[in-house]
């Protein structure tokens, strides 16, 4: 009898759902959770379009190089293009287990010039008359460049520029008319937004992949914060768009991570504002102009801005000065902590070779610094970025100079700078280590090494050494600020 009655309710159960649900009834917790998916799948966005109306703008790259006929050994020849442009961007011209370059033929026999294919990439159209976008790492080294459009047509095109730095070349074909990309805003880009790429991985031209936007400026270069996502990305896709939902060009595929030479959910693209500058210039010059202060630069600790004042380890650490640089004459010291430059604030000291790069040579532009518990503003004219130069070296001192017993609590000997040594390092002052143990040993130091200021104080003969050691509160780490060659940093000597 329990088992009918069970029964029946069962059965009335079940007629009032089917009722509920042909009269619209209000659902269960359960049904309306299945509903939002089934809206939220509904609402996933249709790639077609955006493919359909942007395909045609997006170029095959093949790059051919002369090579010698009996060249071999440690090249990439025989290889797939697509690999060939994976192995050179990861490896350069040096296979894994191979020599660099190619193996000088075994005898004098006259060498015939062939070419041989080099890389293969993808590229698309900046404008109707033929100037095409791609990667620098996809033209470097080629002797030929050959652009196949979508509708199958090959064509010559001739390098206008590429820029190591920032991995952008600008190549042109003789062609007219032909369906140019729009260019977004890479600055309007969320987090976890849809994002689609376009390219020839493996050399499978205009293929087509999605994904999210995992993160923004991510700091992977000098002058570039990437665009990070995961969509696939592989061998050949470089220099392909990476488009947002309303089809613009907001990057430019270039990196990915992998252990395995394939796609591991990690791509990285070069935001594309970025690259139009770089574009532009080279357009107009073929060349890009950068400017330059003339410091070398590193990372601010915590423990190091809590150490000398500074309210949050923020700014670059200025760890070298080059004499007669623009930096050099508006005052900046080694040991400085640039905060802005032009009023723009240094978070990371990644921003200030992109903010000072992007600033025109000759402007008269206003550095601050906090500089020994204060900030202070100092004016710099931006120079030109030249071609780089060995860093110059301190020599050895003339002579050997006399320890002092002063800093032997933390395990430092040190002595006075000949004038010799202070002109070759361009100090006004200063003393040497001449031995480094204990506590001085554990945070860094070493014989050789100049200290310029111990615990925010201004060393310039050992005395002022002495004193200002004695000052410091042994409780806490003592900042010590020194130079090694023409690099400045601070150690964090802990006494106890």
């Amino acid at each position: 009898m329990k088992t009918k009655s069970l029964f029946k309710h069962l059965q009335s159960t079940t007629l009032a759902c089917a009722l509920g649900l042909s009269l619209g009834l209000t659902l269960l917790p359960s049904q309306s959770a299945q509903a939002q998916t089934a809206s939220a799948v509904r609402g996933l966005p249709d790639f077609a379009d955006l493919a359909e109306a942007n395909g045609p703008s997006v170029v095959n790259i093949r790059t051919l190089a002369k090579v010698s006929s009996r060249a071999g050994g440690g090249n990439l020849e025989g290889m797939d293009e697509e690999m060939q442009e994976f192995f050179r961007r990861f490896f350069g011209d040096r296979m894994p287990g191979g020599p660099r370059g190619n193996t000088p033929p075994r005898n004098n026999a006259p060498q015939e010039e062939r070419e041989v294919p080099r890389g293969v990439g993808s590229g698309f159209i900046l404008s109707a008359d033929g100037f095409i976008m791609t990667n620098a790492h996809v033209v470097e080294g080629a002797d030929e460049v050959i652009v196949t459009l979508t509708d199958k047509r090959e064509l010559k095109a001739k390098i206008i520029g590429a820029d190591k730095r920032t991995d952008v070349a600008v190549i042109k074909i003789e062609a007219t008319g032909l369906p140019a990309v729009k260019i977004g805003d890479p600055n309007r880009v969320r987090v976890g937004e849809w994002v689609m790429a376009i390219g020839s991985p493996f050399g499978l031209d205009n293929s087509v992949t999605a994904g999210i936007v995992s993160a923004k400026a991510r700091e992977t270069g000098d002058f570039l914060p990437f665009i990070q996502t995961d969509v696939a990305i592989n061998p050949g896709n470089s220099g392909g768009p990476l488009l947002n939902l309303r089809g613009e060009v907001i990057g430019i595929n270039s990196q990915i991570y992998s252990r395995s030479g394939g796609f591991q959910g990690i791509s990285f693209a070069i935001p594309i504002d970025e690259a139009v500058r770089v574009s532009d210039q080279l357009r107009a010059t073929g060349r890009v102009v950068r400017g330059r202060i003339g410091v070398q630069i590193g990372e601010v600790t915590k423990e190091v801005a809590e150490s000398i004042g500074l309210p949050k380890p923020a700014g670059a650490l200025v760890r070298s000065v080059e004499a007669d640089a623009p930096a050099a004459k508006g005052g900046v010291e080694a040991g400085d902590i640039i905060t802005k430059f032009d009023g723009k604030t240094i978070e990371r000291s990644t921003d200030l070779p992109r903010i000072v790069g992007g600033t025109k040579p000759g402007t008269k532009s206003t550095v601050t610094v906090f500089r020994r518990g204060q900030n202070r503003d100092l004016a710099v004219t931006v120079a030109e970025i030249p071609a780089e130069t060995p860093v110059k070296k301190a020599s050895a001192p003339a002579e050997p100079p006399k320890p002092t017993g002063a800093g032997q609590a933390v395990g430092l000997a040190v002595a006075e700078l000949t004038d010799a040594q202070k002109k070759e390092l361009k100090l006004k002052g200063g003393v040497r280590v001449t031995a480094a143990q204990e506590a001085a040993a554990r945070a860094g130091l070493r014989e050789g090494d100049v200290i310029v200021a111990v615990a925010n104080t201004e060393i310039n003969t050992v005395a002022e050494f002495d004193a200002a050691l004695s000052k410091a509160d042994r409780s806490k780490p003592i900042n010590v600020l020194f130079r090694r060659g023409e690099m400045a940093q601070f150690a964090l000597i802990r006494a106890r």
